[in-house]
């Protein structure tokens, strides 16, 4: 048997088939560039060095320091996943880092970092004139007002003495001249968040959230990383005509997202919808016939809505209203935020209605049906009697007619 006879060894051959799919996933895998950003894990930690997984061939390191809290202690260990910035490649060793600066930053580090987006952490020194002086170890840098935050802050000095995470925009005069952005950082980490946000929220979905400001047309919640808004109407069941009777800035609300709008980011949200309905026991705290004291809410053409409750609203038709007198419009009788008592007359829980009347048109209406009743009732039965006696003087006379 020759050579080319010989089976072929199929444990050998698997060994090769692997090593050929394992070379062609590394092949797939897109080179890095200088600023691409990974999520490594952590293989193993030296004297020196941490050497990472990054998926790719060849090593990633990083040096141990950048990985120190305060007192010196290593915040990773094997196992643990950590975000990285890739900085070059040499021999298939591939150099990242976490962030630069921290009191060793140097020009040749900066400007990598501007080049390559590389974010750079520095401490904010002071307030100048147009923002602040930053120090990126031992180099100055300038971060304007309009960089520093999302939004403008009421007093600028709360960022005086603050570690922070910047961009590097303007890099000049051999690093004489470096602007900063912290605004950029809060933007990625932002934008990060909406997009974990997109795939984790829904239509109808309740979320816990915190209000964050106040307007007269509703108030504004963070739900985790982007703000909705609570619209007037979806405060509470009741009417609300100032926002801040129902909520403060800072309380924690639980709310239902009512509408997703990624593309405008907008997002309505709904407290009422997170409250009891008041109209599932309307019927029984307004049965018909029963009598109430409510507040006149407003006065329309055909009548005059009056609130018995949070959230539930009757209607004094107008023609209950002028007491047998035709009036033009209830203004004539009734004014806003008057309180009166009222009888109902008609509840319909399905449609969410509730028929009114005056409560003193009522009880006339209701003494002059009870009088005409008794009336009635006295004529049926006088009626009645006469009807008896004439039965009686008929029988009479033909009972002599007899005789």
């Amino acid at each position: 048997m020759t050579d080319n006879d010989k089976p072929v060894n199929e444990e050998n051959n698997g060994e090769e088939n692997f090593a050929d799919l394992l070379a062609q996933s590394f092949a797939a895998t897109p080179r890095l560039a200088p600023g691409d950003k990974v999520e490594a894990k952590v293989l193993k930690i030296s004297g020196e060095w941490i050497f990472l997984d990054t998926g790719r061939k060849g090593e990633g390191v990083l040096e141990r320091k950048e990985l120190l809290d305060a007192e010196g202690n290593l915040t990773v260990r094997e196992g643990d996943t950590v975000t990285a910035w890739f900085l070059s490649s040499h021999h298939n060793e591939m150099r990242f880092t976490t962030k630069v600066g921290g009191g060793v930053a140097g020009n040749a580090q900066l400007e990598d970092a501007w080049r390559s987006g590389i974010p750079v952490e520095g401490r904010v020194e002071k307030e100048i004139k147009g923002g602040f002086e930053v120090k990126l170890g031992t180099v100055r840098a300038f971060c304007p007002y309009s960089q520093m935050g999302l939004k403008r802050v009421a007093d600028a000095a709360v960022y005086v003495g603050q570690h922070l995470s910047f961009r590097i925009t303007e890099y000049g005069e051999k690093g004489r001249n470096i602007v900063l952005s912290h605004r950029a950082v809060l933007e990625e980490l932002q934008h990060q968040e909406k997009e974990r946000l997109k795939a984790a929220l829904q239509v109808d979905q309740t979320v816990t959230g915190t209000v964050t400001s106040l307007r007269d047309f509703g108030a504004f919640v963070d739900i985790g990383g982007v703000e909705g808004l609570i619209p007037m109407a979806e405060v509470g069941w009741g009417r609300v005509t100032d926002i801040r009777d129902a909520l403060s800035v800072g309380q924690q609300v639980q709310v239902v997202i009512k509408q997703l709008d990624w593309d405008k980011d907008r997002i309505s949200l709904s407290l009422r919808e997170t409250l009891a309905d008041p109209w599932e026991k309307a019927v029984m705290s307004y049965p018909e016939g029963s009598f109430h004291t409510g507040r006149v809410a407003r006065l329309a053409q055909f009548g005059a809505f009056v609130t018995l409750g949070e959230g539930i609203d009757g209607l004094i038709h107008i023609s209950r209203l002028g007491a047998g007198k035709r009036i033009n419009h209830p203004r004539e009788v009734l004014k806003e935020g008057e309180e009166v008592e009222v009888k109902v007359e008609s509840v319909d829980r399905d449609n969410r209605r509730i028929s009114l009347a005056l409560a003193g048109v009522a009880r006339a209406a209701d003494e002059e049906e009870a009088t005409l009743a008794s009336f009635r009732k006295s004529a049926e039965e006088s009626s009645a009697q006469s009807l008896g006696s004439l039965g009686e003087l008929l029988k009479a006379k033909l009972e002599k007619g007899k005789n």
